[in-house]
């Protein structure tokens, strides 16, 4: 049974970096990944993908400050966040597909406030 399971929130000043990790376990081949977030009273909003492959996408909202990245050796997902600002205020969750069922980790909370 595949989990993920993130980790690497916090709460940072506008400005500043912080970097997420999802981890997958229970699967032996590589992954597809993406992150979403929601923020209170938002709808949840796809952040960045990974396919597979190695291609990535990000959202226009978060271009040029926010990178996707995969571990060359396991299915651990990485967002890297720069230049944050509060608008950036959110649960960030991991999602990955197998044989069509979408599955989700439990999140973490990135706030970011002076």
């Amino acid at each position: 049974q595949v989990q993920l399971l993130e980790s690497g929130g916090g709460l940072v000043h506008p400005g500043g970096s912080l970097r997420l990790s999802c981890d997958a376990s229970g699967w032996k081949y590589r992954l597809s990944m993406a992150w979403y977030r929601q923020a209170p009273g938002k709808e949840r909003e796809l952040v960045a993908s990974i396919h597979a492959t190695g291609t990535t996408s990000v959202a226009e909202s978060v271009k040029g400050r926010f990178t996707v990245s995969m571990h060359d050796a396991r299915n651990t997902m990485y967002l890297e966040m720069n230049d944050l600002t509060p608008e950036d205020t959110a649960v960030y969750v991991c999602q990955t597909r197998i044989s069509g069922t979408d599955i989700w980790g439990r999140g973490t909370q990135v706030t970011v406030s002076s």
